[in-house]
């Protein structure tokens, strides 16, 4: 298990650019197993998660070639996929390593007209129901059950009756999603462009990442409308081609090189950001009091002596809270309660999506950070104004926001930390030290 070692108290300067999206590169990967043809994927972020999902496609006979005019380019081609394998124990295994891997399900059960998946890895923090998937599917008229003794979920479309062979099929339908899940919502997507039929996805996910995913499928051939809101339409089609796709920057790279800009920059310029694609996440720091400058698609973050809290108009308290898109991502929340920690003024920070991502705070507090755990959903932050830096802590990473938010908090503290389990943040983060280092800062691999 390897650890990074961080001399806290450099100061950040220079340009950095971010990598791919982590959560679209997840979604358009396994989107490529619903076609034959060859589909182009650019600006794949070289980071673990995504690797072993395109590992795991190499497992199943899926093609995977390097594109040659560029490093960040991957060509798929599922042409010869291993039926064999897919029912295997061994693929049950991988899959249950990767959360990322729950999203062949809906690729698999649109073409192959079958998916056997078990519960996927990821992220613990706290329940993250499939619900939103099985339901959604079930609605496109799969059925599924549990083997109990394999503790898998087997997933079968059903057997149409025009044809004399027999023909798995899925049906179009209308569906109001229970909540506007983003993996779930994908995943339905997939599903259901090749259906037979109309679907509508009501209350679906609108994030980016949707967005780009329906655009791509929709260059392959999809009929996809309503792209960028809540109700999507899908009219199904017998078949896809290949397309070239390139990843939004990953705005959650984007809002954590903002933190870290905040807390120990110099004059940090973020490139190529996307800017149109953050949604509020500026905003958000904004209200933290820190400075953002645009400059055409790039954020420039000044060095700030002191930043001081927003208040509310009617003089109330800041509060930050998670909500689906276009709301603040959860997926921000510990790199702003960090930065929070040197800011002037009080913050109360409101987790509505998960019940276990505010526990890492508890080293934020053994590193000198004044917060309040209220319960497993809010907190309460009482900013140092830089008077009283944070100390040095030897810590575990316990996921991938929490790891890069506690090394924000360790590059910005007085002496040095260990962070342990950085397999975490290397799920997240591409060559993070080397390109930190790049700006000034001292972390080493151990």
């Amino acid at each position: 298990m390897a650890s990074f070692k961080i001399e806290g108290g450099h100061l950040l300067s220079g340009a950095i650019t971010p990598q791919g999206a982590k959560n679209e590169a997840l979604q358009v990967i396994c989107a490529t197993l619903l076609t034959n043809e060859p589909v182009t994927i650019d600006n794949i972020p070289d980071i673990r998660d995504v690797n072993n999902l395109i590992q795991l496609l190499k497992d199943i006979g899926v093609k995977v070639k390097p594109v040659h005019h560029t490093t960040n380019a991957l060509s798929f081609q599922a042409d010869e996929l291993d039926l064999k394998y897919l029912e295997s124990d061994e693929f049950v295994h991988k899959c249950a390593q990767l959360r990322g891997s729950v999203l062949m399900i809906g690729p698999l059960l649109a073409r192959m007209g079958k998916a056997i998946v078990t519960k996927p890895g990821g992220d613990k923090i706290g329940r993250r129901r499939l619900d939103t998937h099985f339901l959604g599917f079930a609605k496109l008229g799969a059925k599924f059950h549990h083997i109990t003794d394999r503790d898998v979920y087997e997933i079968s479309a059903a057997s149409s009756s025009k044809s004399k062979v027999q023909n798995l099929k899925l049906k179009g339908a209308y569906m109001l999603l229970d909540e506007a899940s983003v993996t779930g919502t994908a995943n339905i997507i997939m599903a259901a462009v090749l259906a037979e039929g109309t679907t509508t996805i009501y209350n679906a996910a609108c994030e980016p990442y949707i967005q780009q995913l329906c655009h791509m499928l929709n260059r392959m051939g999809a009929n996809i409308s309503g792209i960028g809101s809540n109700l999507l339409t899908i009219v199904g089609v017998k078949s896809l081609r290949g397309t070239e796709h390139r990843l939004l920057p990953d705005m959650i790279e984007v809002g954590s090189f903002i933190g870290m800009a905040a807390m120990c920059g110099n004059g940090v310029r973020i490139k190529d950001v996307s800017l149109k694609n953050l949604g509020i996440i500026p905003d958000a720091f904004r209200r933290l009091g820190v400075k953002i400058e645009t400059d055409g698609d790039d954020l420039f973050i000044p060095h700030q002596k002191h930043y001081i809290v927003d208040s509310f108009i009617d003089g109330t308290i800041m509060t930050l809270a998670d909500a689906p898109w276009p709301g603040l991502t959860p997926d921000l929340l510990s790199v702003l309660i960090v930065v929070a920690t040197q800011a002037r003024g009080s913050v109360l920070f409101h987790q509505k999506m998960f019940e276990s991502r505010l526990f890492f705070v508890d080293k934020l507090i053994d590193m000198g950070a004044q917060i309040i755990l209220c319960d497993p959903h809010r907190a309460v932050v009482v900013g140092h104004d830089r008077c009283r830096a944070l100390r040095a802590q030897r810590m575990s990473s316990p996921d991938i926001r929490a790891g890069i938010a506690l090394l924000i908090a360790a590059m910005s503290a007085n002496g040095t930390s260990t962070i342990s389990n950085i397999e975490q943040i290397d799920r997240g983060y591409e060559h993070i030290e080397d390109r930190l280092n790049a700006l000034g800062a001292k972390i080493e691999r151990i």
